[in-house]
């Protein structure tokens, strides 16, 4: 009996293993990218600190309009990967170049909406009743960011191309080049030095736009130059706007840019309704958040692996392999759930200490934090689910799936618990948090089968 189990189970394991090392190849640089992409706003905020309380506050308001915009907008490119993916696993190369020059046009297009946005963002500020000197501030934080927008837009189409074709350290180099130079630009322009005027919190602006054309200008040359690109020939030719190609990438893309604004803008949402619940809990809800939205960016990382694996497997007509890519995946989501899990159950107080010396703000994200390791599982089960089903291009229905999970069922069941006595006792914030926990799970569910019907149906293809 133990022999053949053995027998059974080696390969199964050794397979595995060998698709583990494919996940980390694949997503070690997008972490890495993603986190050098976290710390130029870290950066700012703390620099901006520095300078004066209103020009913090003009960073954290600019910041939160075009973060929104940004993920958005990131999403609908993101449609490049397994549209590339699949082309390069079918050995399509010389098909690459027409829907990475198409998705250019759509970044363009999306920079003009986007940077009108941003130059006209006061009447959004007027709403908001934001005082008038930080208003006046984050105007011009928001206009000179602004000229960073085409750069970010046109890198993340580059990007998706490169991840797509398993090259996934250059996004990670250039993000990282980003950071360095986004401190000592930030310097100069918020202080005025060698020269330049004095620009407080308006200088973090510029200083991320010449970081985003940075970027942007290493990534054309790696893709223009390098050798490894040479067969795909994206700039060989020109090419128009095609209506018929960008419906196409809007039809596959929408959908993924609106799954990640729902589950970004929940988080969002959630911290304006706890906001009438005092500072204290606003604290420790943004420690308990910061901590778990850290977390989330490795099962978020390997996700993107999924995609690009399982779109690459789709696209080598080897259906069998993209299925066990999927859930193989899952496992290792699971797994990397299991350290940060452990870390929030048991080690609550000391994530606390980190963050915080008020002792009411410590004891609340504690205990929010037990509410975020409960939520791990299903949320690294969902984010992997919904990798795979991006490299299968099955988009629309995730996004309803996910909709649905984040405002028709966290924000309305947390609010009743946290905030009602309609079903038990007004519960605050740990309510609200109960209610993330309920719709994480729901979706984790219904993802996961969702993929699980899909990759059958390709599977059956076979017999």
């Amino acid at each position: 009996m133990t022999s053949t189990l053995t027998k059974n189970t080696s390969p199964l394991l050794g397979r595995y293993s060998k698709e583990l090392k494919a996940l980390v190849f694949l997503g070690g640089p997008i972490l890495g990218a993603q986190l050098s992409t976290t710390g130029m706003t870290f950066v700012d905020t703390s620099m901006a600190g520095q300078y004066s309380a209103q020009d913090l506050a003009a960073v954290a308001l600019g910041s939160s309009i075009w973060m929104p915009i940004y993920l958005l907008v990131r999403g609908i490119m993101m449609a490049t990967t397994p549209t590339v993916a699949q082309l390069f696993g079918a050995g399509n190369i010389d098909r690459i170049a027409t829907p990475v020059r198409q998705a250019y046009w759509v970044a363009v297009l999306f920079s003009v909406l986007a940077i009108l946005f941003l130059l006209d963002a006061g009447p959004l500020l007027d709403f908001l009743q934001i005082e008038p000197e930080v208003s006046e501030i984050t105007r011009s934080y928001l206009a000179a960011l602004a000229w960073g927008v085409p750069a970010v837009f046109l890198y993340q189409v580059m990007a998706c191309y490169c991840e797509a074709r398993s090259l996934t350290k250059p996004g990670m180099l250039f993000s990282f080049a980003a950071l360095l130079l986004n401190i000592p630009v930030n310097y100069v322009l918020i202080y005025g030095r060698f020269g330049f005027p004095e620009l407080g919190s308006v200088g973090c602006g510029y200083a991320t736009a010449i970081c985003f054309w940075l970027m942007t200008v290493l990534m054309f040359f790696y893709t223009r130059f390098d050798e490894r690109h040479k067969d795909a020939d994206l700039y060989g030719q020109w090419e128009w706007p095609s209506l018929s190609a960008i419906k196409a990438h809007m039809k596959l893309g929408v959908p993924m840019g609106l799954t990640t604004f729902f589950e970004a803008s929940i988080f969002s949402a959630i911290a304006l309704v706890i906001g009438q619940l005092g500072a204290i809990t606003v604290a420790g809800h943004q420690v308990a958040l910061n901590f778990t939205s850290l977390c989330f960016m490795v099962p978020m990382s390997i996700s993107m692996g999924i995609t690009i694996r399982v779109g690459q497997a789709l696209g080598a007509k080897q259906f069998e392999q993209a299925r066990f890519t999927a859930f193989a995946g899952i496992v290792t989501t699971s797994m990397a759930a299991c350290v940060s899990a452990s870390v929030m159950w048991f080690l609550p107080d000391l994530v606390a200490d980190i963050y915080t010396n008020d002792l009411a703000v410590k004891v609340l994200a504690a205990e929010l934090l037990m509410f975020a390791a409960m939520f791990q599982f299903v949320d690294g089960v969902q984010v992997a689910s919904n990798g795979a089903l991006r490299g299968y291009k099955d988009t629309r229905v995730p996004m309803i799936m996910i909709m649905v999970a984040c405002w028709g069922i966290a924000l309305p069941f947390g609010y009743i618990l946290g905030l009602t006595d309609w079903l038990v006792d007004p519960m605050g914030p740990h309510g609200l948090w109960i209610g993330l926990v309920a719709a994480l799970t729901l979706a984790a569910t219904f993802l996961a089968l969702r993929l699980n019907a899909i990759s059958k149906r390709y599977c059956n293809k076979l017999e």
